[in-house]
C-alpha cells in the first residue's frame, strides 16, 4: 500500500540531496521539520517552501555529531511524531585510512551510523504504535563493495544498508515502511546534466521517496546502477576486491 506522508523530518536538509527531499516533500503537501548545522541556509529554504507550497516548515539548527544537540532532535521526534523520517545527514572522509586523522573517522561513524540509529529509535516506536509511517535511510552503492580510499565511509553505508533491510523485515507487517536508498555518484548541484555515472540529486531524492511510500526495502536510483547491482552481489568477493584494489591504486598513482 502506498503511503502519503503529511509530516516529515529531514536531516542534512540545507543542501544537496537533503534539500531535494525537502522540496519534493513540500511539493507533495507535507509539513516539514528540516535539520542541519547551517541555520541561515535552513531559514532561506524554509521561507521559500512556505511561500511556494503553503506548508508549515520548522527549522532545527543542530550539529548531529554533538550528543546534546542531537538529543534535542530525538526529543522532538518523540514529543511531536512525524509520519516520515529521512535520515540523510552524512559525510565521507576520503584517503588512505592510516593517513587520515582518527577523529575524522570517528565523527563520520557518529553521524552516518550513531545519529541514524538514535533518530530511528526515537521515531520508530510511535510509527509502529500508529500502524503507519516511514523511515528512509540514505545508504550508498558503496555499501555493496569494498571501498579502499573510503574505508570508513563504505563501512558506515554497509551498516545502514543492513540495518535498514533488517528493520524493514521487522516492521513491514505492522504498516511501517523502512527503506535504504543506495545512490551512486550524485551531483549535489543542479547545473550539470546526468551522464553515464552521475545522477541528479532530485532524481535520487524522488526515487527514495517513491520507494519508501510503496514499502520497498531497497532503492537503487539510475538504470546504470540497477544494472550493476546483480553483478556486485554475484561476483566472488576475491574478484571484487581485486577490481576495486586496481582502481584504488590507479587513482593513487595518478595523484
Amino acid at each position: 500500500m502506498r503511503q502519503a506522508y503529511r509530516t516529515a523530518l529531514v536531516t542534512g536538509a540545507s543542501s544537496g540531496i537533503g534539500e531535494s527531499f525537502a522540496r519534493l516533500l513540500a511539493g507533495r503537501g507535507a509539513d516539514l521539520v528540516i535539520v542541519a548545522r547551517r541555520a541561515d541556509l535552513l531559514d532561506g529554504l524554509a521561507r521559500e517552501l512556505v511561500e511556494r507550497y503553503r506548508v508549515a516548515v520548522e527549522v532545527v539548527a543542530a550539529d548531529l555529531t554533538d550528543p546534546f544537540q542531537r538529543e534535542e532532535v530525538e526529543r522532538r521526534l518523540r514529543a511531536d511524531p512525524v509520519e516520515l523520517l529521512v535520515n540523510n545527514a552524512g559525510y565521507g572522509a576520503f584517503g588512505a585510512f592510516a593517513e587520515l586523522p582518527l577523529d575524522d573517522q570517528l565523527a563520520e561513524i557518529e553521524l552516518n551510523v550513531t545519529t541514524l540509529v538514535r533518530l530511528t529509535h526515537a521515531a520508530l516506536p510511535g510509527m509502529v504504535a500508529r500502524g503507519r509511517g516511514g523511515v528512509l535511510n540514505v545508504a550508498s552503492m558503496a555499501g555493496f563493495t569494498p571501498s579502499p580510499g573510503s574505508a570508513t565511509y563504505g563501512a558506515t553505508k554497509a551498516y545502514v544498508l543492513s540495518f535498514s533491510e533488517s528493520l524493514h523485515s521487522e516492521v513491514a507487517a505492522k504498516g511501517v515502511h523502512v527503506t535504504a536508498l543506495c545512490p551512486g555518484f550524485t551531483r549535489t548541484e543542479d547545473d550539470a546534466p546526468p551522464n553515464l555515472l552521475w545522477l541528479r540529486r532530485e532524481d535520487v531524492a524522488r526515487a527514495g521517496l517513491d520507494a519508501v511510500a510503496t514499502g520497498r526495502a531497497l532503492s537503487v536510483p539510475g538504470a546504470q546502477y540497477k544494472a550493476a547491482l546483480p553483478a556486485l552481489r554475484l561476483v566472488p568477493r576475491p574478484l571484487l576486491r581485486a577490481a576495486v584494489n586496481r582502481m584504488w591504486h590507479q587513482a593513487a598513482d595518478s595523484r
